[in-house]
């Protein structure tokens, strides 16, 4: 097989490079070794920035989202049973967030790419990287069957290569993308958390039109949403800690602990339909280029979900990647090429640092001290009256710029 960019793992950021090239009139070759039916259910990311909703407009993926997705111009943050909205428009000349799942960005890319787009092989595991110092990169991958572009199947545990031009690793921090730098070169920067986030879905409504981020002596907790009718929450949990360690009803006695205010604001309950843990830790990789191989979203970074960031570095890491290959086919320089990792780390370690100040704003770490808490109260305070601040922290929400 023959393609101009490989690209390694179909989450969103691998769909939506194939889109960008399509639309550029560059061809590609997605790679993802889950099925179809993994890929567009498995639950990640919920909160798409102003820059992430408008490329996906103008990649033409943006018609369901924009019927379904949820507007908000703003959060709510509460400490001391007090709650204070930041407005977004308002702090950021009109950026506001849409809530629209991941599940629903990959379905909506999955269904173009296998519509109008190149190859988009499932079943397909990217076993190793070579070359990538070549004019002539390689990805060896296994063919386990496959749901493709033309639904055809392929032979099961039939071995393959795929010859690019480029390489474009969006296949997680476990891929191989990420490997097949050498280690000599590879610099890691990362923090682990000693907490993790107890989520769940509820089959209930939410109980407040914008999210609610809570500062409480006892711990975080998040309430968001994936629709009208269901519930997203989360609670701060000891580092370590099993979904199945916390029962349903204890979960809502503790959420409602947390987001307690002075009104007469009430939580709603409803059923669980799923629980889970997810670990708190910032990573970066540098550079996120090696030779003609690019790494992209997860493969290159890992932020704290606090912030909302994830998905929306991964957005902002291909579309670095299209427009400088774009360029390159208009131009002939590859100017823009070679400065894909320094252009990508420099949004990166912004959405790091932002990630940063909002769990350590309002997470209350083991071994907390009484100056501690007065700190992080003082930080929230000044949230809350002043202009600057609150602005601060819009503008980080709400994405910073794709340059």
């Amino acid at each position: 097989m023959r393609t101009t960019v490989g690209i390694i793992g179909a989450g969103p950021a691998g769909l939506l490079l194939a889109r960008l090239l399509r639309n550029a009139g560059i061809d590609s070759v997605v790679l993802e070794s889950r099925d179809r039916a993994y890929v567009e259910r498995r639950q990640r990311a919920g909160i798409l920035e102003q820059g992430t909703a408008d490329v996906l407009r103008a990649a033409g993926a943006g018609e369901r989202m924009d019927r379904e997705g949820l507007r908000h111009d703003g959060i709510e943050l509460r400490f001391e049973r007090e709650r204070h909205r930041v407005d977004f428009p308002a702090s950021t000349g009109g950026s506001s967030v849409l809530v629209y799942a991941q599940t629903e960005v990959c379905k909506d890319l999955i269904a173009l790419q296998l519509k109008e787009g190149g190859p988009l092989l499932f079943g397909a595991e990217a076993l190793a990287v070579e070359g990538a110092l070549t004019d002539r990169p390689r990805i060896r991958f296994r063919r386990e069957g496959h749901e493709g572009h033309d639904g055809d199947e392929g032979d099961d545990g039939h071995e393959d290569v795929l010859d690019c031009d480029y390489v474009v690793g969006c296949d997680g921090f476990r891929g191989v993308a990420r490997k097949a730098v050498p280690a000599g070169l590879s610099h890691v920067f990362e923090r682990t958390y000693p907490f993790g986030w107890l989520g769940i879905l509820a089959d209930v409504a939410p109980s407040h039109d914008e999210l609610v981020y809570a500062r409480h002596d006892r711990g975080f907790a998040l309430l968001s949403m994936r629709s009208p009718a269901v519930s997203r929450l989360y609670l701060q949990v000891p580092e370590g800690t099993e979904a199945g360690e916390w029962a349903d009803e204890e979960i809502w006695d503790e959420l409602e602990r947390r987001f307690e205010t002075g009104d007469a604001w009430r939580l709603e309950r409803g059923p669980v339909t799923s629980k889970s843990v997810t670990p708190m830790r910032s990573y970066v990789h540098e550079p996120m280029r090696y030779g003609r191989l690019f790494l992209a979203g997860d493969a290159a970074h890992i932020v704290p979900p606090t912030g909302a960031k994830g998905l929306n570095l991964a957005v902002g890491d291909v579309v670095t990647f299209a427009r400088a290959l774009t360029h390159l086919g208009d131009t002939g320089s590859a100017e823009r090429l070679d400065a894909y990792s320094e252009t990508c780390l420099r949004r990166v370690w912004q959405a790091e640092r932002f990630s940063y100040d909002m769990t350590t704003l309002l997470h209350r770490a083991p071994g907390a001290t009484a100056f501690d808490d007065r700190i992080q109260l003082a930080r929230l305070r000044r949230v809350a009256t002043s202009r600057a601040a609150e602005t601060d922290l819009a503008e980080g929400y709400t994405g910073f710029p794709l340059e």
